[in-house]
């Protein structure tokens, strides 16, 4: 099943910058593995925010949260998710 996800992110300001600097580390990390794995299918940033538009194919809404709570941003993050089916129209193979 697929699921836009529009991250946002707003770092709170008692972060030490240190500690956010070890953060983004890790979250680039952990999105690479997630895209490698073949889950996190589309990751775009949206232009002058901190801020993505993602796609994940997953086997439901729980395994996507599952996921999405590993990332070492989630406890910054406003998500925004919408489940995502093939258009009729599309020309795309199916699958």
């Amino acid at each position: 099943m697929l699921f836009q996800v529009k991250m946002t992110v707003t770092i709170p300001a008692h972060l030490a910058s240190g500690e956010f600097d070890s953060l983004k580390k890790l979250e680039k990390a952990r999105a690479q593995e997630l895209q490698i794995a073949g889950v996190w299918r589309h990751l775009w940033r949206i232009v002058g925010n901190y801020a993505n538009i993602s796609v994940f194919e997953v086997t439901n809404g729980e395994e996507l949260h599952e996921i999405l709570s590993t990332l070492p941003l989630f406890p910054y993050m406003n998500l925004e998710v919408t489940p995502l089916c093939r258009h009729p129209s599309s020309i795309e193979a199916r699958g």
